[in-house]
């Protein structure tokens, strides 16, 4: 039988974060400490080809006295493949992951927190989009998708894609072992599983502000394409 030493295991999914790293960990740990629940971070590094490495394990070191774990991987395993290692690693009732640039806020986890321990199996944020020159193309091949997704495979929700989804450990660990996609796809995937078993999905709306800051990782057009090519894939092999 497996332990449940904390009340939250949060998953931070790193690859090229030097520019926001250090800042990002510092604000996620002071909400996390005003919290009432026992919790773990875990991070993992993707094979990130700046010094993200170095800067975690000097997280590591500055909370020490913190439950602060780290894995790194050799090669780069996508995404959805880093999610899904990392709630294998958690010792939480409840885990969850989060993208660590923020553009959804750290003072959103006590909600999200709070709404599985209520007794929704999975909560997932619904980005509303503050709306400028940075936000909009986003906005609009997300909401292309979204219809797109509806028509094909029927899914409900209004945003599958955001990097912000918090789950009932036990509940979503049998749906973990049905994915098969490594990538950024895995979002819609375990949503799609999620749903095809029942489970219980809280949306919650989020704001979106998109960081001008920040290199993205994101390539739009061609990850866009190829989104499309996993959705297809998906409802032709589900």
């Amino acid at each position: 039988m497996e332990t449940e030493k904390y009340d939250f295991s949060l998953i931070l999914p790193c690859y090229n974060e030097k520019e926001i790293f250090i800042d990002s960990l510092e604000r996620i740990v002071r909400v996390l400490d005003d919290t009432c629940n026992t919790w773990e971070i875990i991070l993992i590094d993707d094979a990130s080809k700046d010094n993200t490495r170095q800067l975690i394990k000097a997280g590591l070191k500055k909370y020490s006295r913190r439950a602060i774990k780290a894995f790194f991987h050799k090669t780069n395993q996508g995404r959805g493949k880093t999610v899904m290692n990392g709630v294998a690693k958690a010792e939480g009732k409840i885990v969850g992951f989060m993208d660590i640039d923020l553009e959804i806020g750290e003072w959103y986890l006590p909600i999200f927190i709070k709404t599985i321990a209520m007794g929704a199996d999975m909560a997932i944020a619904w980005r509303i989009y503050d709306f400028n020159l940075y936000s909009l193309p986003r906005w609009v091949s997300s909401k292309g998708y979204s219809i797109l997704r509806k028509l094909m495979i029927g899914l409900p929700y209004k945003d599958t894609e955001s990097g912000y989804k918090f789950f009932n450990r036990k509940k979503i660990l049998p749906v973990i072992k049905k994915c098969r996609c490594k990538g950024w796809f895995w979002d819609t995937e375990i949503l799609a599983r999620a749903y095809q078993s029942g489970l219980k999905v809280k949306e919650i709306p989020v704001a979106f502000i998109k960081r001008a800051d920040k290199t993205s990782t994101v390539k739009l057009i061609p990850d866009s394409f190829r989104y499309i090519k996993n959705l297809i894939n998906f409802k032709l092999n589900q």
